[in-house]
């Protein structure tokens, strides 16, 4: 998969939006704390977003990074030859782990990242910036390798490049800077093992974070626009896409519910 953004954008209706709001720096949005965070997922599609988004400018602040709106990301997750991580998370362990690379295609940073999920339902995230020189390998540099020494748990084996994802990503922060909303989009998968490449583009992932007693303004425009919450990894659908000797079952209906919301027929390779 290439780094680069695709010609074709579907989501560029956006950029009048997002031109019309006010900017929030990202030095501004770590001063945001949520003491008391809880995360909650949506699915949605570019159709229900256009409609949403008309109402965003007096309730949120943008993130802006020298001048852009909408950040460029690919991610490349790391798993073993059986996809454990993956696995794990198919059987709906309530502790899990996920090791990945990720590059911010318009700052040229790059982060490796240990994601835990824990019992309690809370999710911690740690990580390091890496060189572009460690991009695709976990072992070859040192302090990378001393920290995954550290955090990983969930496996003894190697870990191999498996999934790589590219999307694009519009922060917005709630004007009393007591929620923050990541919205991805644009979202194409390239599996490194089987070769297979996936796109589903039109799909629309929203996270909110949010502090815990205060009200959300996003929610609210979910709940007008019938949005339900509904969470879904990246990573494991992109594996149901792209990967035809895994596990499947425990996914399949949300499978099917993407389709539908994006209207392209999606295939589980492994069925």
């Amino acid at each position: 998969m290439s780094d680069q953004n695709p010609n074709t954008d579907n989501f560029s209706f956006i950029e009048d939006v997002l031109s019309q709001m006010q900017p929030i720096t990202l030095e501004e949005m770590n001063a945001v704390k949520l003491m008391n965070r809880t995360d909650s997922k949506y699915l949605t599609n570019k159709q229900t977003l256009r409609k949403m988004a008309q109402y965003w400018e007096p309730l949120f602040f943008v993130q802006d990074i020298n001048g852009l709106r909408r950040a460029r990301y690919t991610t490349l997750y790391f798993d073993t030859p059986d996809a454990v991580t993956y696995t794990i998370h198919h059987n709906q362990h309530l502790r899990r782990q996920k090791i990945r690379q990720r590059h911010y295609l318009d700052t040229g940073t790059i982060f490796i990242e240990v994601k835990n999920k824990i019992n309690t339902g809370r999710t911690k995230k740690k990580r390091i910036e890496i060189p572009e020189s460690a991009w695709g390998d976990l072992y070859n540099h040192e302090e990378m390798a001393e920290f995954l020494r550290q955090k990983v748990w969930v496996t003894d084996q190697p870990l191999l490049p498996r999934l790589q994802n590219y999307f694009q990503r519009v922060t917005l922060v709630n004007k009393a800077r007591t929620e923050r909303i990541t919205i991805d989009s644009g979202i194409r998968f390239h599996n490194a093992v089987s070769n297979i490449d996936a796109d589903v583009s039109d799909l629309v992932i929203v996270e909110v974070k949010q502090d815990g007693n205060k009200p959300s303004d996003f929610k609210e425009l979910l709940l007008n626009a019938r949005v339900q919450q509904r969470g879904l990894s990246k990573y494991c659908l992109g594996m149901l896409l792209t990967d035809e000797n895994i596990k499947y079952n425990r996914f399949k209906d949300k499978v099917r519910f993407v389709s539908k919301l994006i209207d392209k027929e999606l295939v589980i390779k492994s069925e």
